[in-house]
């Protein structure tokens, strides 16, 4: 198998890093754990988020939620492990994940991962572990989170979106996980508000999740404005990196989701004025930015099924149909909550149901991939 076929199975493809590992080739097999691990945290902890958040709540959704909790603990625990070996045992290719092009955008899913692991915590697994140990973990997750996700979103855009000078013609939907997680940074403090005591604890939490959600929207606009100029040239990119299209999907969805939950939370804490005005913004940015969720769904999905026909091989990539579907089923209850409505409900409920199916799909195939090693095999290996 060469570079090229190697690299694709991962998710990626890796020229530069080529030459490090080739080195360590030399010594034994490298490992190769790169970021992109952590977004099989996040589209497992979102199901459980998710399912807690559904409007209709059959027998059984609970224990549900708490299975799917459990197993993002589970995978995000073996992912942490795997990445600290593999920064132990082969550092110089480890270096190198932050300067690949590609590779880099995907450290937007570390803090995303440990923010998923938090909230899903409080919302599913208060009733398992208790309220003050979920909260504890939720309020941990989150800081940590919420400065790794400034970080990601401030120097990785800066030096491969500014510094790097990419064409359109590189970009792909990617490029939006680095400045995603101040958006899941919101969302997460309007889940974490009410479960602190009233006064300057709950006023700072909710203060920078509102911060968060102007930071994520003002650094996703300019990218989600590239990638509408590439799809309009025809290009989609390889059939391996199709599936990084339904990322758009992601601050669309967790937007729709924080605006919303910082709206319901907001006249507990804040002023009545300001409480209504937040909901306002909440009604009329949730139903906008919902609607154009609706409808990317609709080119994603068309993008996905041209692909599949001609061929679209299994790589990481394709856990990006999990958590971004995921924040737009959690929108659309956000939405269901703050406005009403049975569409909202009933979209909801029917996206949850895809989403399941989604995952399940994937999941099997990344173990798959792993049983095999073809997921775990560094580029440039045979």
């Amino acid at each position: 198998m060469d570079m090229t076929t190697t690299t694709a199975s991962a998710g990626f493809a890796a020229p530069d890093l080529g030459t490090a590992t080739a080195r360590a080739v030399g010594r034994r097999r490298a490992s190769y754990v790169p970021p992109n691990w952590f977004a099989a945290v996040m589209g497992t902890g979102i199901i459980a988020i998710a399912a807690h958040s559904l409007p209709w709540q059959p027998a059984g959704l609970a224990e549900v939620a708490t299975v799917f909790w459990l197993l993002a603990c589970a995978v995000f625990g073996v992912v942490l492990v795997a990445t600290v070996r593999h920064w132990v045992r082969d550092p110089e290719v480890a270096r190198g994940h932050h300067a690949h092009r590609v590779v880099a955008h995907f450290y937007g899913a570390v803090p995303m991962a440990i923010m998923t692991v938090g909230t899903s915590t409080m919302v599913v697994g208060a009733t398992v572990i208790g309220r003050d140990l979920a909260l504890g973990i939720d309020l941990v997750c989150w800081v940590v989170g919420t400065i790794g996700g400034v970080v990601t979103a401030v120097v990785i855009p800066y030096r491969h979106l500014i510094v790097g000078r990419p064409s359109v013609g590189d970009a792909f939907g990617g490029w939006l996980m680095p400045v995603v997680p101040p958006m899941v940074s919101a969302s997460a403090a309007a889940v974490l508000t009410p479960q602190l005591s009233a006064g300057w604890a709950s006023h700072v939490v909710m203060g920078i999740g509102c911060a968060m959600f102007v930071l994520a929207a003002l650094a996703s606009l300019p990218i989600l404005w590239v990638l509408a100029s590439r799809l309009r040239t025809g290009d989609v990119g390889a059939a391996h990196m199709v599936p990084t299209w339904w990322i758009v999907l992601g601050p669309l969805g967790q937007s729709v989701t924080a605006a919303c939950l910082l709206a319901h939370v907001a006249p507990h804490v804040v002023d009545a004025p300001m409480a209504e005005t937040l909901h306002s913004f909440a009604v009329g940015y949730g139903v906008a930015v919902w609607v154009a969720a609706t409808l990317w769904i609709g080119v994603a999905a068309r993008l996905t099924a041209r692909t599949l026909r001609s061929g679209m091989p299994f790589a990481m990539t394709w856990w990006a149909f999990t958590f971004p579907l995921g924040t737009y089923v959690t929108g659309s209850s956000a939405l269901a909550l703050t406005v009403g409505g049975t569409v909202f409900e009933v979209v909801a409920v029917a996206g949850f149901t895809v989403l399941v199916l989604a995952w399940s799909g994937v999941a099997v195939r990344t173990i798959r991939g792993v049983v095999t090693g073809e997921l775990l095999r560094a580029p440039g290996v045979r």
